[in-house]
């Protein structure tokens, strides 16, 4: 009897210990409603509750074959300064796939989820795939952006030799993905397009289980996504925000080959490059890419 009852007692002293966790880490999630669709989401930081007004808000924006645990290292440590949205986008993680027949922009897809939101600007951060979607997203809206940080930078619509052998890469996951599945395709990616780039072991890892967890939808069906017309590349010149692009020492070729083009046609456009890392920078240096960011982050504007 008296064990049963320690029993109990530990139970629940764990349970409110849980609950206590979760306040201080002050955090929630949701779906955000989306044309076709819906976008998970989550929000941190002493502003979640009531965002207007509270402080800078900052969305993160993952990268391919994966979703938003590509920004485990920076959510909890951004959101001791800013009121941080990180999310899936469609057709990764808990968003919804697209619809065939349904076209979509992933650019309005994250307008729709600040509206949701009731956020009229932040500051725009994506990396890779992500980095892609948020020079869409502050050309397309260019009064909702307040900087813009291009991790792993890609730009849509710029090609150089070494950004055609990454999507000729890609061919293969495409191929591994459709006739194995996610966790085939997850591999693949890692093996066929960041693996001279990974340069930490646990990076490795854990790139493959997140992208093993993903359905890999927009890998293995026709493309319903619309793509931003002009290009991003080709309006560049027009941006005037505050860019910060990240690269790093053993980055992909393509990246840095996007990193000179972004310097050399923005207007207001800074590069930091980290060493000693790859591709995968904020999750294998996050303490050094942390504190760059945050320091652009928070400069007076």
């Amino acid at each position: 009897m008296i064990q049963r009852f320690l029993i109990v007692v530990f139970a629940v002293v764990s349970f409110l210990s849980g609950c206590e966790t979760a306040e201080q880490t002050g955090f929630r999630d949701g779906f955000a409603p989306v044309e076709n669709g819906h976008l998970y989401y989550q929000i941190a930081g002493s502003g979640y509750y009531q965002i207007a007004g509270s402080g800078d808000a900052v969305v993160l924006i993952h990268g391919n074959a994966g979703d938003h645990r590509h920004w485990d290292n920076q959510f909890e440590r951004f959101a001791s300064r800013f009121t941080v949205i990180r999310y899936d986008v469609r057709g990764w993680g808990q968003s919804a796939d697209p619809v065939i027949g349904s076209p979509y922009s992933n650019f309005s897809d994250l307008a729709a989820l600040l509206d949701h939101l009731d956020v009229e600007s932040a500051h725009i951060v994506g990396w890779s795939m992500g980095s892609g979607i948020a020079f869409d997203f502050v050309t397309a809206y260019p009064d909702r952006a307040r900087s813009l940080v291009s991790v792993g930078p890609w730009v849509f619509g710029h090609r150089t030799e070494a950004i055609s052998k990454t999507f000729e890469q890609a061919g293969a996951v495409v191929e591994a993905a459709s006739e194995g599945g996610a966790e085939a395709g997850a591999n693949a990616f890692v093996d066929y397009i960041l693996a001279d780039t990974v340069i930490d072991e646990s990076a490795d890892k854990f790139i493959r289980a997140v992208g093993s967890a993903s359905s890999f939808w927009t890998w293995t069906n026709p493309n319903q996504e619309l793509s931003l017309k002009p290009n991003a590349a080709s309006q560049l010149s027009s941006l005037t925000i505050p860019i910060l692009v990240v690269t790093a020492e053993h980055d992909l070729p393509a990246c840095h080959d996007m990193a000179d083009f972004i310097i050399s046609e923005a207007q207001n456009a800074h590069r930091t490059v980290l060493a000693d890392t790859g591709h995968l920078m904020h999750i294998e240096k996050p303490d050094e890419f942390n504190a760059k960011v945050v320091e652009f982050l928070a400069a007076p504007r």
